[in-house]
């Protein structure tokens, strides 16, 4: 009996993750900021592209692969880079044999984030503590698999054993969003608001792809579009359609923001002469047709009081061949080098001159414009609203440890950390959730380790409320999500 009993003892202790409850908390101070302030606060996720369908529908997922593996293109380059044929990747192979590439690659993720990202997503809400490896993929798959089945592992279910409050979807201006207005009608105890992404409105790379969009735009607004007044009308109207539905953020996905956008009479010509001659491929103005679109709806946000956000930088797409096989967002997008500063200053300039420069984030994908970034926001808030311009959280190759307390470094050197709105997920999948708890547990250890150092006061009451603040009540107060909506 005793004997039985210590295996079980030895096997557990073999199994035991670096995923515990101290996981990246180094110090005493940093466990109490975490465990008695941050673990317990609600979540406002409020940039995210999770499908509001699966959630207004309450999916459940029919195994792991589907939850965790199916449009992650975070595993999907690591599981390239380690040489895992594309047919376990996005091709036609069975669930089960997807996912057991991924774990016989997984331990090699080593310093990877998706190891601690992997693991915890395992751990929380799985139970799940052991490694994924060769050896262990077959229990972890059937246990999970199983607990998918359960109500609580439901999408909603999911958001909830998050502690999730606010979720913030990923729109275009043509969605309906009718799963926003069945979700209004279900109450779920989790508000899930759109946001309003116009990029296609303004991309003219693929003539076809953007006739194609404005007919669409068209057809969803009951208007003809054949000027540029049409276009800013339309999406004027589509702009006020989604304020009607809940929303007060928008979102935009860039190079860099547009260095000119004065409107003129040849770009209002260009613009009829492109859309109405099939002859005429090639638009000459791009930038200014997305500056004169991107500073009409700026504008329009100040007015409705929106938040906009400007994810700026990143090169898409570079894998032609994987982009003609398997389409956009299939893990082959880049850092950008691009030049930042000049065209973000004058762009904002614009805007707050006039006085109409709403709250604004901002997210760069280059580590190298971190103090850029940093250093742009405080030259435009304006002593009337706390926090206005925000640097925005570490976004996409900068959301783990480094960049994380980069981000918060270079945010607490030229601004205010205490301000701060805090983490996004960035993410398509439901599981994504523990990096708002990651996040918060790296803040933790920078605060618990200057507290103990004397670079900041020993006093846990005052860093423990900042940090709930950073964590939570920032965004709650703000018009991230209007506290009428929560």
């Amino acid at each position: 009996m005793e004997n039985a009993i210590l295996s079980k003892v030895m096997n557990h202790q073999q199994t035991k993750t670096i995923i515990h409850d101290d996981f990246l908390l180094q110090n005493e101070k940093a466990k109490i900021l975490f465990h008695d302030y941050a673990k317990d606060m609600p979540v406002i996720d409020y940039h995210n592209h999770l499908p509001p369908d699966e959630i207004a529908t309450n999916k459940k997922f029919e195994n792991l692969t589907q939850i965790w593996l199916k449009g992650d293109h975070y595993k999907w380059r690591a599981m390239r880079g380690l040489g895992v044929n594309e047919k376990f990747i996005t091709g036609n192979t069975s669930d089960e044999e997807k996912f057991m590439a991924w774990a016989s690659c997984f331990p090699e993720t080593v310093r990877n984030p998706l190891f601690h990202w992997s693991q915890m997503e395992l751990n929380f809400p799985f139970g799940i503590n052991q490694y994924l490896n060769q050896n262990s993929a077959s229990e972890i798959y059937a246990n999970c698999n199983e607990l998918l089945q359960e109500d609580h592992f439901s999408t909603q279910g999911i958001l909830k054993q998050f502690n999730v409050k606010m979720v913030g979807t990923t729109d275009d201006p043509c969605d309906t969003l009718e799963f926003h207005r069945q979700l209004q009608n279900q109450n779920i105890g989790i508000k899930v608001l759109p946001s309003f992404r116009p990029d296609k409105a303004f991309n003219t790379a693929d003539k076809n792809a953007f006739v194609a969009y404005l007919q669409k735009l068209e057809t969803c607004c009951g208007v003809k579009i054949n000027t540029l007044s049409d276009l800013l009308n339309a999406l004027e109207i589509r702009l006020n359609y989604f304020h009607e539905q809940g929303c007060r953020v928008s979102d935009h996905g860039l190079f860099h923001m547009p260095l000119l956008f004065e409107n003129t009479a040849s770009l209002e010509e260009e613009f009829k002469i492109f859309i109405g001659d099939k002859n005429v491929l090639e638009f000459s103005q791009p930038e200014r047709l997305m500056g004169v679109v991107l500073l009409h709806l700026c504008k329009l946000y100040h007015k409705k009081g929106w938040v906009q956000q400007f994810h700026l930088g990143p090169i898409r797409n570079n894998n032609s061949k994987l982009l003609n096989s398997i389409g956009a967002d299939a893990g082959v997008d880049s850092i950008g080098d691009f030049s930042q500063a000049q065209a973000l200053a004058k762009f904002l300039d614009a805007l707050d001159k006039t006085d109409q420069l709403t709250k604004t984030i901002l997210y760069n994908i280059n580590p190298a414009d971190n103090e850029v970034f940093a250093a742009m926001c405080w030259n435009f808030n304006d002593g009337k609203i706390k926090g206005k311009i925000q640097y925005g959280s570490g976004w996409w190759f900068l959301d783990q440890k480094d960049g994380i307390e980069k981000q918060l470094n270079a945010l607490s050197n030229m601004g205010t950390i205490s301000t701060f709105v805090g983490m996004i997920t960035d993410s398509r999948s439901f599981l994504s959730y523990s990096r708002h708890e990651y996040f918060r547990r790296v803040l933790c250890n920078l605060l618990g380790h200057e507290m103990e150092t004397g670079l900041i006061p020993d006093d846990e009451k005052w860093i423990g409320n900042m940090v709930k603040d950073i964590c939570y009540n920032n965004a709650s107060r703000s018009n991230v999500v209007s506290r009428k909506l929560l």
